[in-house]
């Protein structure tokens, strides 16, 4: 709506952080008719480290919300077939029509996803401030929060609020600041290199794995795909510090070669990025006068690549049990949905399961995914009266 305020204005909910997460659960929460302010320390536009693939139940939500045409409008391709291709096995492929009316898949750049997310945030009255950090929360005297400080350009301000929601990533400031509680931790963690490649064509996603390691071909927006590479973090293979295509080719080659077979011929776009790798957590999703979302609340190793999923389905639980006037019923429901999600990802990532076990692992996986699904489909009602 605008991104100039008053520091007197007074907000039913301060909202951390306008990446996928925070601006889905401002938006919501607008719909709903509460008055939000959404803060982001980054620029407006600017890319982060992401996986980009939506599974069904985030295309169910973006399609509801009225999002997913402005992203489709941005040249993102739609993705009609996954395939699991385990060492070197003939590729599994499965089309991705279904029951639940997703007629394709999307994985957007979020440079893309956040920006329309915003927009979207903006339309439902929602006011914005890019460049601007939470340094602090402010408590009443029985513990509750009741307000944030805030710096930027224009100075430090204090702003009351009656709900604070931490949408500010895996390394949440908020979930520190009000001491969140660690409900689990996982064991294991992936390392993962990536890149942007051009010349690859569209197969659908395409998700290979070998002994102790795995890697992903994930068409995105203008003709590129995000090609990665992942392996155990005390495995045999070292990811991190990789430099150049050349590198980023050798090292599959060593790892999966059908997968550098596909690479043959592809030009990278910009440069290798890598993530060294963090253990999974669940923290406690709320407390007196705050909220977690996102991954500030709930990370899980991106090998699974439901990150984005999980975080527009906790936004729109979070937004619906606090226009509920019920914000306690968020904690648990979120855990339930999260539990199976949460822990096979943690034994994927271990990758020590051979590649039977890999394989059954992902059949577990995606009967977890699919009461996910049941759930979003069953509670989009409340979200679609409110818009």
């Amino acid at each position: 709506m605008t991104d100039n305020i008053l520091p007197t204005h007074r907000y039913d909910a301060v909202v951390v952080g306008a990446r996928c997460a925070g601006a889905a659960t401002a938006m919501l929460m607008a719909r709903h008719g509460a008055r939000v302010l959404m803060i982001d320390r980054a620029a407006e536009g600017s890319d982060t480290l992401s996986t980009h693939a939506l599974m069904r139940g985030a295309v169910m939500q973006l399609h509801n919300w009225g999002v997913l045409h402005s992203i489709t409008a941005e040249n993102t391709p739609p993705i009609h077939r996954t395939s699991f291709i385990y060492g070197h096995a003939d590729p599994i492929d499965i089309d991705l029509s279904d029951s639940f009316g997703t007629r394709a898949l999307y994985a957007p750049r979020r440079t893309v996803l956040d920006r329309q997310l915003v927009r979207a945030a903006r339309e439902a009255g929602v006011d914005t401030l890019f460049g601007v950090s939470m340094t602090g929360v402010v408590k009443e005297g029985a513990g509750r929060i009741k307000g944030v400080t805030i710096k930027g350009r224009q100075g430090t301000h204090t702003l009351a609020c009656d709900l604070v929601i931490g949408a500010d990533g895996r390394n949440s400031s908020l979930a520190k600041h009000v001491g969140a509680g660690l409900i689990k931790r996982g064991t294991n963690m992936s390392q993962i290199a990536f890149g942007y490649f051009t010349g690859l064509g569209q197969r659908g996603y395409r998700w290979y794995w070998g002994e102790d390691c795995g890697g992903g071909v994930i068409p995105t927006n203008d003709g590129e795909a995000c090609v990665f590479l992942s392996a155990a973090h005390d495995g045999p293979y070292d990811l991190r510090g990789m430099r150049g295509a050349d590198a980023f080719a050798y090292a599959a080659s060593k790892m999966m070669p059908q997968m550098a077979d596909e690479l043959r011929g592809a030009s990278l776009s910009g440069k290798i990025r890598c993530f060294g790798g963090q253990p999974g957590h669940m923290r406690e999703a709320c407390g007196n006068g705050w909220a977690l979302v996102g991954d500030a609340g709930y990370f899980k190793d991106p090998i699974t690549a439901h990150g984005i999923t999980d975080a527009l389905r906790d936004a729109q639980l979070l937004a619906d049990s606090w226009a509920c006037g019920r914000l306690d019923d968020y904690p648990a429901v979120r855990d339930a949905l999260s539990h199976d999600i949460f822990r096979l990802s943690d034994e994927i990532a271990g990758y020590d399961m051979g590649l039977e076990g890999l394989a059954a692992l992902h059949k577990s996986l995606n009967t977890a995914m699919q009461a996910n699904q049941l759930w979003i489909a069953e509670n989009l009602y409340a979200t679609r009266a409110a818009a």
